[in-house]
């Protein structure tokens, strides 16, 4: 039986103390009279309970409380202290501290988020700003949209996406997308990957309440474009899972499979928590020409309530020839993760061939 795995640190640790100390120490050496002190009293009170998000809001929050400036004055620090944090995660605080105490200086704040998110990003933080003055917000955000950094342009796609994870959702934008249709059409075929993910991520958001509104959208893009048909297919991802066939025409797929599944299984069959599962299979094509197929596999989780929760996983997409057969397999490491927690029980697994269920097995996590 293989090793369990060791655990990985916790991301939280991320904000640790050897963390604040190098902050204080950066915040000293742009601001001499900094009281580092005070700082690390204040900021590693309680620190072992807070999450990952709530150790960034206190660094923010004990910044605040020591630091005897004007918020203009403050921020004139922080713009020097950004360059020199050792993480860009933990940069993440900078754009925190102008949406708590920023926001009645909105052209000063944007500004500053702007900058701040060269060092990190100031996804969240924007939100604020938008839920406070969505028209004025956005009309900023276009401008990003058009800038020739890649970290302002992709702020100006990921920080308005309607169901941005780790923050609250910006309703108006889930209830209308047109609103951020120029940022998106302006980002349609960019040439940094890191913007076309966040555009392909706010487009699958879009998705889930408005589907027609995306497919209508991508079906008029030039999708010749290598970089707008890299889009269009990780935007289509979960209507391409779910079998749509609007979604599947838009990358080639014709619809239903012809093909039979054989020696679908996971081994090993019996595992406990941090081992690793391989899922394998064949497909074996029954059509007289070549088809293009898409397959995923699904797991339905064991919930603590002893229910289930499935979660689908990308496999492959490629063209199978007339009467060809390919055998494909998958390993994955059932161990816990930050937004996952596993239980002892039975897990069934379901191969997803255009969206259709065409064979299903399972394995059993040991307690």
């Amino acid at each position: 039986m293989t090793t369990p795995t060791t655990a990985s640190p916790a991301l939280k640790e991320i904000f640790n103390t050897a963390r604040l100390e190098h902050i204080a120490s950066e915040m000293s050496a742009v601001y001499p009279a900094f009281d580092a002190k005070a700082f690390l009293r204040m900021a590693n009170d309680g620190l072992a309970e807070l999450s990952v998000m709530q150790r960034m809001a206190r660094v923010s929050e004990c910044l605040h409380a020591v630091l005897p400036l004007s918020y203009e004055a403050s921020l004139d620090v922080l713009r020097d202290l950004a360059p020199r944090l050792n993480s860009m995660f933990v940069s993440m605080f900078l754009p925190h501290y102008v949406a708590c105490h920023g926001r009645h200086a909105f052209d000063l704040s944007l500004d500053a988020l702007k900058y701040f998110t060269r060092f990190g990003s100031s996804e969240f933080a924007v939100r604020h700003f938008l839920r406070d003055d969505l028209e004025r917000s956005l009309k900023v955000m276009h401008t990003w949209a058009l800038d020739p950094d890649e970290h302002v342009r992709r702020l100006a796609s990921e920080g308005s996406r309607p169901r941005l994870p780790w923050s609250f959702h910006l309703e108006p934008i889930q209830a209308n997308p047109e609103l951020t249709a120029t940022i998106l059409e302006t980002l349609k075929a960019d040439s940094s990957l890191y913007v076309r993910k966040s555009v392909a991520n706010h487009l699958n958001d879009v998705t889930k309440q408005h589907p027609d509104w995306v497919l209508d959208r991508i079906e008029g893009w030039p999708l010749q474009d290598r970089h707008t048909a890299w889009i269009a297919r990780h935007a289509l991802r979960s209507l391409i899972k779910q079998g749509d066939p609007r979604a599947l025409a838009v990358i080639g797929v014709g619809g239903k499979a012809q093909v039979r599944i054989s020696e679908l299984k996971v081994t090993p069959a019996v595992i406990r928590l941090g081992e690793q599962i391989t899922l394998s299979f064949k497909v074996q094509s029954t059509l007289e020409e070549p088809q293009r197929l898409v397959v995923d596999y699904a797991i339905d989780y064991v919930k603590a309530s002893g229910g289930t929760s499935a979660k689908v996983f990308k496999l492959k997409t490629f063209d199978l020839p007339a009467h060809g057969c390919i055998a494909l397999s998958r390993s994955q490491s059932i161990r816990e993760l930050t937004t996952r927690r596993h239980y002892a029980g039975r897990h069934a697994v379901h191969l997803l061939v255009n969206g259709e269920r065409l064979g299903s097995t399972a394995f059993d996590i040991l307690a």
